[in-house]
């Protein structure tokens, strides 16, 4: 694993949710037993498209050779999934699903891969 390959996965998987959230919004929310009434699509249709952004950044960072950028668009991943994460954890002790919890510990493996190959492992040689 390196970075232009977890950049490659995560624009993948990002663009999956993006697709799903469009087309079925209510599915992702019902994995978690929350219903969506079609009335309130448009939440889904606002998350699906940031992950559509989130698809697009990660996808074509790959081509990135700058390593000060490719370090701020992981931070900016981590602080993503992080703040995610904790948002999830909340709605969990305010009783969400615990379902939401193999989705929290996702989020923590994702925080962990984007910080060690792009942080750590991408720092600047001096």
């Amino acid at each position: 694993m390196d970075l232009k390959k977890l950049l490659l996965f995560h624009a993948i998987v990002t663009l999956a949710a993006g697709i799903v959230l469009v087309v079925a919004p209510s599915l992702i929310p019902q994995t978690v037993n929350i219903k969506i009434a079609p009335n309130e699509y448009l939440l889904c249709y606002f998350l699906g498209a940031a992950e559509f952004g989130i698809a697009y950044l990660s996808f074509f960072s790959r081509t990135l050779d700058d390593k000060s950028a490719l370090r701020i668009i992981s931070k900016t991943f981590i602080v993503f999934h992080a703040a995610t994460g904790v948002l999830e954890l909340y709605a969990l002790l305010e009783g969400l699903s615990p379902k939401i919890i193999v989705n929290i510990l996702l989020r923590i493996v994702i925080v962990v891969l984007f910080y060690y190959y792009g942080v750590s492992k991408n720092k600047e040689k001096n």
